[in-house]
């Protein structure tokens, strides 16, 4: 299942590169998370409040407007026949052609024969807690820290996160939620520290209470998520920056 919400998310990137200006840092591409709808959302496409959306809960692409909602669901349905409901739903919404093209590699594959397949319900299910988990914990950390940036998914490496410099320091601080990687096999929390455009160290920072340091490959903290509550999340952000303010 996180290989098809990786696969499916790219639909939602792509409109972004079709309809939005195209920002030089991607940000046009990325997506929000409602905690509520529990469903990934574009920037508003037009001036109609236009919106693609990839709802977790029923497993569809949701496009809403002033107008109306229309879904898709993804349940059986080929890469082909998705691009041709965003291709119709696009022509009638806004008049415009949507490109299902990127600037950008990702691990998958896919053709047009490809099909999605509600294969695991509760895999899905644990999949759209965490997201829920990293939006609530990061919220939390911007409301300590007075952080005034949006918490947004990034397509092309599908991590929740944030990235702001620290008010009232000179210090820059990258944190969020990424997927299984080279740096860990699950879903982990991650943060790193940056000064004058460099990552700071972590070799000699003292051992953290909850989650660990890294220096070979990535520089800063991972948390693992397994059975990590939104309490554990806060506290293991807190001592990150801490210490990393420290140095």
């Amino acid at each position: 299942m996180e290989k098809q919400m990786h696969l499916a998310a790219q639909y939602l990137a792509a409109a972004g590169i079709s309809f939005l200006e195209k920002k030089d840092d991607d940000s046009h591409t990325n997506l929000g998370f409602s905690i509520t709808d529990h469903c990934l959302y574009t920037h508003a496409l037009s001036e109609n409040e236009d919106v693609l959306g990839l709802d977790y809960k029923n497993f569809a692409l949701v496009w809403t407007s002033k107008a109306g909602t229309t879904s898709f669901n993804l349940d059986g349905a080929t890469h082909s026949t998705i691009l041709q409901w965003l291709s119709n739903t696009a022509k009638s919404n806004l008049n415009k052609l949507y490109s299902y093209k990127f600037h950008y590699d990702l691990p998958y594959t896919i053709d047009a024969t490809y099909t999605f397949k509600l294969s695991d319900v509760d895999r899905l299910k644990t999949l759209t807690a965490q997201r829920v988990l990293a939006e609530e914990v990061i919220e939390k950390i911007k409301e300590t820290y007075h952080l005034n940036t949006p918490c947004r998914v990034w397509p092309h490496h599908f991590d929740t996160g944030i990235y702001t410099a620290f008010p009232d320091s000179d210090i820059t601080i990258g944190l969020g939620l990424a997927i299984p990687d080279s740096v860990s096999k699950t879903f982990y929390f991650y943060i790193s520290g940056y000064k004058n455009g460099k990552a700071i160290a972590t070799s000699d920072l003292p051992k953290l209470e909850i989650g660990e340091w890294k220096s070979d490959g990535f520089t800063g903290a991972i948390l693992e998520l397994a059975e990590t509550t939104e309490a554990e999340g806060v506290s293991f952000f807190k001592e990150a920056i801490s210490q990393l303010q420290k140095k």
